[in-house]
C-alpha cells in the first residue's frame, strides 16, 4: 500500500508525529519510569537484586526477543494496525502489573507488557518514515527521538511523584490514559502503509532463535548460571547461520551491505548498553546511598529532559543538512565526560556540585546522539525497509540495554545485594560506571571511524537508483520510491 507523503507542518502531519511520539513514549516511559520504583519494589514484595533485575529485563528481553518479527508483521499486515494493537496489548499488561501480588507475578506481567511494547515500537518510527514528506523527514525524526528521550528522561521524576504520593503500582496504571490518546488519535488521523514486496512467509525459525538465545543468555547472566549463558550464545549463533540461509530472514542480510547501517548499529550497541546501565543504577544509587527521596532522584535528571527536548530536533536538522559523522562522534564523548563526573555521587551528594555537571553533560552528549543516530540508520535503506530497519535497529538497541541490566551486576560485585546495603551498592555502582564509560568511548571510536558523510548534499527528492553509502561498499538492491543512504 503507497501512501502519499504529507508534510510536517499541516495539521495531519502534526496528528501522525503526535500519535508515534505517544506511542513510542509508551515504551520508552515504561523504560526509565520503573527504575525510579524499584527500591519501593524490593521493599514492599520482598525482592533481592536478582528480583528487580528481571523486573527490568522480563520487559524488555520480551521487546528485545520480538521487536524484529513485530517490525516484520507491520511491513506484511500494516504499520497502523499493529501499532493499534500493541498499544491496547500494553495497556492491559500494565493493568496486571498494578495487580501484582508477588515479585513472579510482577515479572510474568513484565514479560507480557514488553509484548506490546514490542508490536508498538517499530511501527512508530516506520510510519513517519513512510508517511511524512521527505524534505521533513530529519526534523520529524528529530521530534520523534527528542520528544521520546524526553518521555524515557521526565519517567523517573513522574515515577518518583506517583511512588510517593500513590505508591509504586500507580506508575504502572499511568499507562491507560495515555494508550487511549495514542488508540484514538491514531485510527482517527494516521494513514496506512505497509511494504508490498514483505516476504511471503514469516521467518518462525529465526523469532523462536532469537527468543531462547536472548532468554538462556539473560537468565545465566541474572542468576550466574554459566551453562545457560553458552547455551544462549550457541542459539545466537544459530541464529545468524539461519538468517544468512533464509529466503525470509526475519533479519535481511542485504540491510548489513551497508557499512553505515552496520556501523551505526554497532554504534547502538555500545551506546544503548551504556545508557541501560546508567538509567537502571543512577536512579538506586541516588536513593539508596546518596538519601534522595525517589520525587528528589526522579527530579535530579530533568536536565536530560530539557536539553533533549530543545536540542535533539535541532541535532536532526544539521544532520540531515550536514550529515551525521560529528555529532555521531562527539555525543557518546561527551556523555562518557558526564558519567566520569556522576563517580561523585555518594552519601549525602550535593546536587549542585555532586550530581548537575555530570547529568548536563551526559543529557548534551545524548541530545547530540539520538536524533542522528536515528536518520543514519533510517536514511542508509531504502524506504520500503524502514520497518524492518527500525525493527533491526531497536531490536539492537533493546539487547544491548537488556544485558546491560543482566551483566553489570554481577561484574560490578552487585549480585545479591539488597536495597538495605548502602555502602557495597556504591561500590559497585562506580565499577559500572567506569565499564559505562568504556561502551560510550568506543561507541564514539567506532562512529569516528565508520562514519562517513555524503560528498554532497542529498537531493531533496526521492532517488530512484539503487540507494547506496557513501563509504567503499556493495550498493543495495534497487527499489521503488528509494533512497540515498546519504552517509
Amino acid at each position: 500500500m503507497t501512501t502519499p507523503t504529507i508534510a510536517l507542518k499541516s495539521t495531519r502531519g502534526r496528528w501522525i508525529v503526535a500519535a508515534t511520539v505517544l506511542g513510542s513514549s509508551l515504551a520508552m516511559l515504561d523504560g526509565t519510569i520503573v527504575n525510579v520504583a524499584l527500591p519501593h519494589i524490593g521493599s514492599s514484595l520482598d525482592a533481592q537484586m536478582s528480583g528487580l533485575q528481571w523486573v527490568l529485563s522480563g520487559y524488555t528481553l520480551s521487546l528485545a526477543s520480538l521487536i524484529l518479527l513485530a517490525g516484520s508483521l507491520g511491513d506484511r499486515l500494516g504499520r497502523r494496525r499493529m501499532f493499534v494493537i500493541g498499544t491496547v496489548w500494553f495497556a492491559v499488561a500494565s493493568v496486571l502489573c498494578a495487580l501484582a501480588p508477588t515479585i513472579a507475578m510482577l515479572i510474568v506481567a513484565r514479560i507480557l507488557q514488553g509484548i506490546g511494547a514490542a508490536l508498538l515500537t517499530p511501527g512508530s518510527l516506520a510510519i513517519i518514515n513512510a508517511s511524512i514528506d521527505e524534505n521533513d523527514r530529519g526534523a520529524a525524526i528529530g521530534l520523534w527521538s527528542g520528544l521520546g528521550g524526553v518521555a524515557s528522561a521526565i519517567g523517573p521524576l513522574i515515577g518518583g511523584w506517583l511512588v510517593e504520593a500513590v505508591g509504586w503500582r500507580a506508575v504502572f496504571l499511568l499507562n491507560l490514559p495515555l494508550a487511549v490518546a495514542v488508540v484514538w488519535v491514531a485510527l482517527r488521523h494516521v494513514p496506512e502503509s505497509n511494504d508490498p514486496d514483505a516476504p511471503a512467509k514469516m521467518d518462525y525459525v529465526g523469532s523462536a532463535l532469537a527468543i531462547a538465545g536472548l532468554g538462556l543468555l539473560t537468565y545465566g547472566l541474572i542468576e550466574l548460571q554459566p551453562l545457560a549463558a553458552i547455551a544462549g550464545l550457541v542459539a545466537m549463533v544459530f541464529f545468524v547461520v539461519v538468517e544468512r540461509r533464509s529466503p525470509h530472514a526475519l533479519v535481511p542480510p542485504s540491510l548489513f551491505r551497508s557499512r553505515v547501517f552496520t556501523a551505526a548499529n554497532i554504534v547502538t550497541l555500545a551506546v544503548y548498553a551504556a545508557l541501560g546501565g546508567v538509567f537502571f543504577l543512577l536512579l538506586m544509587q541516588l536513593q539508596i546511598v546518596a538519601g534522595y527521596s525517589p520525587i528528589a532522584a526522579g527530579a535530579a535528571t530533568i536536565p536530560v529532559t530539557l536539553l533533549m527536548l530543545v536540542l535533539s530536533a535541532r541535532a536532526g536538522r544539521w544532520a540531515q543538512q550536514h550529515g551525521p559523522h560529528l555529532l555521531m562522534t562527539i555525543g557518546p564523548a561527551i556523555a562518557a565526560l558526564g558519567l566520569l563526573l556522576m563517580l561523585r555521587i555518594g552519601p549525602d551528594a550535593s546536587y549542585v556540585v555532586d550530581v548537575l555537571p555530570g547529568v548536563v553533560l551526559f543529557g548534551l552528549g545524548l541530545s547530540a546522539l539520538v536524533a542522528p543516530l536515528t536518520a543514519a540508520v533510517l536514511g542508509s535503506v531504502p524506504v520500503v525497509q524502514s520497518g524492518i530497519a527500525s525493527g533491526v535497529n531497536n531490536a539492537i538497541a533493546r539487547t544491548a540495554q537488556l544485558l546491560a541490566v543482566a551483566a553489570l551486576p554481577p561484574l560490578a560485585g552487585l549480585s545479591g545485594i539488597g536495597v538495605g546495603q548502602p555502602e557495597e551498592f556504591s561500590s559497585g555502582f562506580r565499577i559500572a560506571m567506569l565499564i559505562c564509560v568504556g561502551l560510550l568511548v568506543t561507541g564514539a571510536v567506532v562512529a569516528a571511524v565508520l562514519i562517513r558523510n555524503p560528498s554532497s548534499p542529498p537531493p531533496a527528492s526521492a532517488v530512484t537508483t539503487a540507494p547506496r553509502c557513501d563509504v567503499t561498499g556493495p550498493a543495495i538492491a534497487p527499489a521503488p520510491a528509494a533512497r540515498d543512504g546519504g552517509t
